[in-house]
């Protein structure tokens, strides 16, 4: 079974950083053959988008909210993909969830994904 689990959430000050990372496992295909993405969820609001990745990792994406700011990654031999998050602010406060496409092609519709993780939480003070 096909599975992804995010970690390093926690609480950092307005101004910090944190790494997410993301592993996939139980893979019968290509690590590379899909995108992933990232996307947030805060309290009463509705998830949304934050970053993706094609297959290859060539191509990025990032919602305007966190360009600048984030920067994805993958490494396709170890089956990761990275959320490296500066500049946090306390609207970043969200939990993050990784999600594993259907297609090689990188996307912003959560129904392109078909295989999201638990997620992890991300607290920004201010």
């Amino acid at each position: 079974q096909v599975q992804v689990v995010e970690s390093g959430g926690g609480l950092v000050q307005t101004g910090g950083s944190l790494r997410l990372s993301c592993a996939a496992s139980g893979l019968t295909f290509a690590f590379n053959s899909k995108a992933l993405g990232w996307f947030r969820q805060a309290p009463e609001k509705e998830r949304e988008f934050v970053a993706t990745i094609s297959g290859s990792g060539r191509i990025p994406h990032y919602a305007g909210s966190v360009k600048g700011r984030f920067t994805i990654s993958r490494d396709n031999a170890k089956n990761t993909v990275f959320l490296e998050m500066n500049s946090l602010e306390p609207e970043d406060t969200a939990i993050y969830y990784c999600a594993l496409s259907r297609y090689t092609d990188i996307s912003t519709n959560p129904s392109q994904y078909d295989t999201w993780g638990l997620g992890t939480q991300v607290t920004v003070s201010s």
